[in-house]
Formats: structure tokens, C-alpha cells, sequence
């Protein structure tokens, strides 16, 4: 080969190196994809997530800003990750690859997600989370997502989703126990379609779960309030005792007069027996169901009405606690709550649907 060629050859490769080396990370080799961002999560500097197919690097300590170059700057765009190949269904029917962070899907494909569930894509997809960005998934129905065992009355969570939900719960609320108090209110978690049924379970657990500390407490634990909840200007008073009505099960029932009125939509004493709530666990659950689905409290619907009538989980806040978060009366305490909503939804295998604030 002649000295003029062999020049020429060289010239070309390098050229094409400077170019290579000069393409995005996504051009040339993307990077793997690290664990997905989670909104609840709260990650420290130097913490790597995936984001929209980009890999991001935390500044400093940050919880539940999205992964962006804009907000507060903590979040650093290290590239895009992953691919942009569409899965192909593999034989077997309900088989279908698993979901991966950042990797761009067309129309009509079909991902197994972190939790078992399987969601097709309704449109053009850059990477989307299949439950965040509910606008671009939608649930895919592929047989079952958790084996589980049939559930009385059609209740669609089973024992090991609770379970899963409340792997730290106290002994006191059993599944049974819930099961039990089913049949006060048969509407409850039975109205509509699969979707809607289970929203409403995963949003009335999801309240009880920030109500006792994911299923911990079964009394008040602020002793020092007990004495208060007798409203002496009824006219039944308060027999039970000055401080026996403090707060008790799922929903923390208080009040003379909500043991009143709870005890009589039941057929229970409570205003005589306040302490059946803490004893017996169908009276807590039932008392619990009695608030959800036939009190407004200081909101404007019942929380049972706001799942089955589309008004959202933001609205069942609204029901229990009101201006003392709703409205910015305290942002972090609903953003627990829809915490735990959307971890809840995620594990029945549906979508949290929209108007999660309020």
C-alpha cells in the first residue's frame, strides 16, 4: 500500500472517531438506565436515578422534585439511558418483557411493571413511568398479576396485598376482622367497575394508613386529650366516663356524640361500650367504613362518593381533615397520604386516576 493511501485511511478513521466521541451519549453508546426516580423516595447527594430516559445526579438531600434541569437546580442531567428498541412479546401469552426506566415504546406495546401488573401503551411513549403517566398507559388485562386467593365478597384486596400493605401492622387489625365489617356497608368497594373498586380500597386504606401510622396505633396516643371529648351539652352526656371517648381504630373515632352516632347506624352500643372499638377488631373496621362512607365531615361529599363518582382521592382528604391540610393547610400531610395511595393502587394493579390533592 502506497504511503499517500495508507495517509488517507488514517485521516478517515480519525475523522470518524472525532465524531463519534463528538455524538450524544444516546448516539453512540446510551448508558444503562439507573433505579427509577420515586417520587416518596428521598435520596441524598450524589444519588443516582432514571428519569424520562435520562440518567439524573442528586446535589444534595431532595424528596419529590422530579428530575429536571429546571425547580431548584438539584437534580443533574447525566444523559439519556437505556434504548429505544420496543419489546416484542415473547410466547407464552401472558409473558411480556419487563418494564425498563427511560426506554422509549410505541403504540399498542406491552410491559410487565415493577408490581406485577401489565400495561399497554396508548400512545408514542419516551419512557414514561406506566403508573405516573397515566395520559400515555393504561392497565392491560393478561391474567393474573398476584396469585391470590379468592376473597368473600368479592373484596379486591387479598390477604397478602395487606399484608403487603402493612408489614409492620399491629395484630390487632386482621384481614378478617375487615372482612367481617364488609357486610355493614355492601356498597363499599363494590360499586362500578374493577378500576373503581379497587381505587376505593387502596384510597380508604390509604387514609387508615396515615391515620395509625400504617396500622400501629390502635388508640390516641396523646393521652392528655382523652379528657376533651366529651361534649357535655348533648343530651345522652357522657356515660361511658369523661375521658372514654378518645380516639380509637382505623379512623381514630372520637367524640361522645360519633360513638353516638356510629353506635346507632350499627346497631352497636358504643356510647355505653366506647371501648369495643379497641377490643373487638370487626366494631374498629366497621366504625371506620360507618365515617367512609356516610359522613362528610368537613368536606362536601362523603369519601365513598368521591371514588365511585369520579371526584378523586384528594377529595376523601378533604373529608377527614379538611382546611387542616386541604388548601395548603399542610401539604406534606396530604402528600403522605397520596404516598401511600399511589404505593396502594400500584399493588392492586390499577391506576390512582386523577385529583390526587386537594
Amino acid at each position: 500500500m502506497s504511503t499517500k493511501r495508507l495517509l488517507a485511511l488514517l485521516s478517515a478513521l480519525v475523522t470518524a472517531l472525532a465524531v463519534f466521541l463528538l455524538l450524544p451519549a444516546s448516539a453512540a453508546n446510551a448508558a444503562a438506565c439507573a433505579t427509577p426516580w420515586n417520587a416518596s423516595t428521598a435520596y441524598t447527594g450524589g444519588a443516582a436515578v432514571s428519569y424520562n430516559g435520562h440518567n439524573w445526579s442528586a446535589k444534595w438531600w431532595t424528596q419529590n422534585e422530579t428530575p429536571s434541569t429546571a425547580g431548584t437546580g438539584v437534580w443533574a442531567d447525566q444523559g439519556s439511558c437505556g434504548g429505544s428498541t420496543d419489546p416484542t412479546p415473547t410466547p407464552g401469552g401472558c409473558v411480556y418483557p419487563d418494564w425498563v426506566a427511560g426506554r422509549a415504546y410505541t403504540t399498542g406495546a406491552i410491559v410487565r411493571y415493577t408490581n406485577g401488573g401489565y400495561y399497554r401503551a396508548t400512545h408514542d411513549n419516551p419512557g414514561y413511568d406506566p403508573v405516573v403517566s397515566t395520559w400515555y398507559w393504561e392497565p392491560y388485562s393478561c391474567g393474573p398479576t398476584t396469585p391470590t386467593t379468592p376473597n368473600p365478597g368479592g373484596f379486591p384486596v387479598s390477604q397478602a396485598q395487606f399484608n403487603q400493605m402493612f408489614p409492620n401492622r399491629n395484630s390487632f387489625y386482621t384481614y378478617q376482622g375487615l372482612l367481617d365489617a364488609l357486610s355493614a356497608y355492601p356498597a363499599f368497594a363494590n360499586t362500578g367497575g374493577d378500576t373503581v373498586r379497587k381505587q376505593e380500597a387502596a384510597a380508604f386504606l390509604a387514609n387508615v394508613n396515615h391515620e395509625t401510622g400504617g396500622l400501629v396505633y390502635v388508640v390516641e396516643q396523646n393521652t392528655a386529650n382523652y379528657p376533651h371529648y366529651c361534649d357535655s351539652s348533648q343530651p345522652y352526656g357522657c356515660p361511658a366516663g369523661q375521658a372514654a371517648y378518645y380516639g380509637r381504630g382505623p379512623i381514630q373515632l372520637s367524640w361522645n356524640f360519633n360513638y353516638k352516632a356510629a353506635g346507632d347506624a350499627l346497631g352497636i352500643d358504643l356510647l355505653h361500650n366506647p371501648g369495643l372499638v379497641q377490643t373487638d377488631p370487626a366494631v374498629a373496621w366497621k366504625t371506620a367504613l360507618w365515617y367512609w362512607n356516610t359522613q362528610t365531615g368537613p368536606g362536601t361529599m362523603t369519601p365513598h362518593n368521591a371514588m365511585v363518582n369520579g371526584a378523586g382521592f384528594g377529595e376523601t382528604i378533604r373529608s377527614i381533615n379538611g382546611s387542616l391540610e386541604c388548601n395548603g393547610g399542610n401539604p406534606a400531610q396530604v402528600q403522605s397520604r397520596i404516598n401511600a395511595y399511589q404505593s396502594f393502587t400500584q399493588i392492586l394493579g390499577t391506576v390512582p386516576g386523577p385529583n390526587l390533592g386537594c
